[in-house]
């Protein structure tokens, strides 16, 4: 199982956190990921100044915005699953 968390700390928040969230569960919903993948919301992350902050297992990334969300997603999450990232 893969881990995903998104923060939803204030500034995270502010700058579109919930909607990254809303496509995430999406991309999980249409990639049949259900069983693969639990995403979470996490408060602050200590990153605040490059939020939104998503960690994927032990790694954080930062500058996760709305539009860039579904690339994103497939780049980091589908990548790892089909191995294709370690």
């Amino acid at each position: 199982m893969l881990d995903i968390y998104v923060c939803v700390g204030s500034s995270c928040h502010l700058k579109g956190s919930y909607q990254i969230i809303n496509c995430f569960q999406r991309m999980i919903k249409d990639n049949n990921l259900e069983s693969r993948v639990e995403l979470k919301a996490s408060f602050c992350m200590g990153h605040c100044t490059t939020g939104v902050c998503v960690k994927i297992g032990d790694t954080f990334y930062g500058d996760v915005g709305v539009i860039s969300a579904e690339s994103f997603f497939k780049e980091k999450v589908i990548n790892t699953i089909e191995g294709k990232l370690v």
